[in-house]
């Protein structure tokens, strides 16, 4: 396995492979694949102080068509692939965005976008809910906190209020409402270097508190761990708590998640086309151990089984209950 230090400089890095020996746990393998995350860039309307993307207004890094169109060919070439999770930045501001939901919704793929709310109120985004709703779109939109300070104290100013309309106009489309076919979720991660509370009940506080200050309805609350990686790892580090969240993670670190962790099923391309076991090895450059890009390949099931690429970070996903782009896991 290859065994990165993603943490800021000086910061001393556990050996994620000791703590799997030690819990008498084999190095981590790939099991069946059936998620398609797709990260098409890191261009992004919000510079958001948690991101592990290190998005921003500024980045030039866009999936060009030919990569986006790869993927579909191997979309179709791999049937055992039920899922695709198109993330970014803000994915909804790549070109091909719209191509990659149409196709994979044609193919009978459920397709999920990782959606920062804000987007939907930029130019030439104004049909934008309306498609989603229209190929049924699952959204998983982030909202660290129902209240305006905490919110844009993390993302920026007014960036709270501004998901607060969105969520009203994707309940109005009919998104997170009892019973509805439109799958809203939300996303909570710490404000700082701790890990998140049981998700359950978070998930019961914000329903009560969006529904008594806002009439928003939602589906399910995920919770994620801060990754000690990219932009957050700099806060860690200007903070001076670099050794101290790491040692949290460590601490903490739960072998009852490691079953359920979302690279065992799960492959992350890049924009410019590079395979990944998960995203956060993405911007973190490691590669899955066969070192494969998408035109390498005639079928994402060929990683089926394959040794997964592990570092330090993975405490992140593996502490407490568990972190995953799906919330906790134990």
């Amino acid at each position: 396995m290859t065994e990165a230090t993603p943490i800021a400089r000086g910061a001393t890095a556990p050996d994620f492979e000791s703590a799997l020996r030690e819990a008498g746990l084999p190095s981590l393998a790939r099991e069946r694949t059936t998620t398609l995350q797709i990260n098409v860039g890191k261009l992004c309307d919000l510079a958001c102080h948690h991101c592990h993307v290190e998005a921003g207004p500024k980045r030039t890094e866009i999936m060009p068509e030919r990569v986006a169109g790869r993927l579909l060919a191997l979309l179709e070439a791999s049937p055992g692939v039920e899922t695709v999770d198109l993330t970014g930045g803000a994915p909804e501001m790549n070109p091909s965005f719209r191509r990659l939901v149409t196709e994979s919704r044609r193919l009978g793929r459920k397709v999920m976008d990782r959606c920062n709310l804000t987007v939907l109120f930029l130019p030439g985004m104004e049909d934008l809910a309306d498609f989603l709703a229209a190929h049924e779109v699952e959204i998983v939109a982030s909202l660290p906190c129902y209240t305006a300070e905490n919110v844009d104290r993390q993302r920026g100013r007014g960036v709270f209020g501004r998901s607060i309309d969105a969520l009203r106009w994707l309940n109005r489309l009919g998104y997170g409402m009892p019973g509805s076919r439109l799958a809203l979720h939300l996303v909570y991660n710490p404000l700082g270097a701790f890990l998140p509370p049981p998700q359950a009940k978070l998930e019961e506080k914000y329903r009560e508190e969006l529904r008594r200050l806002f009439g928003i309805e939602f589906h399910r609350l995920f919770t994620i761990t801060n990754m000690p990686i990219r932009r957050f790892a700099h806060f860690l580090a200007r903070r001076g708590e670099t050794e101290k969240y790491l040692s949290l993670l460590v601490n903490h670190f739960n072998p009852a998640t490691v079953p359920q962790l979302m690279c065992r099923s799960l492959v992350s391309v890049s924009w410019e086309g590079r395979v990944h076991d998960c995203d956060f090895n993405q911007m973190l450059d490691l590669e899955t151990p066969s070192g494969k890009s998408v035109f390498d390949v005639d079928s994402l099931e060929v990683f089926d089984g394959m040794p997964i690429a592990t570092g330090t970070h993975c405490f992140g996903c593996t502490a407490g209950a568990g972190s995953s782009c799906g919330g906790t896991l134990a």
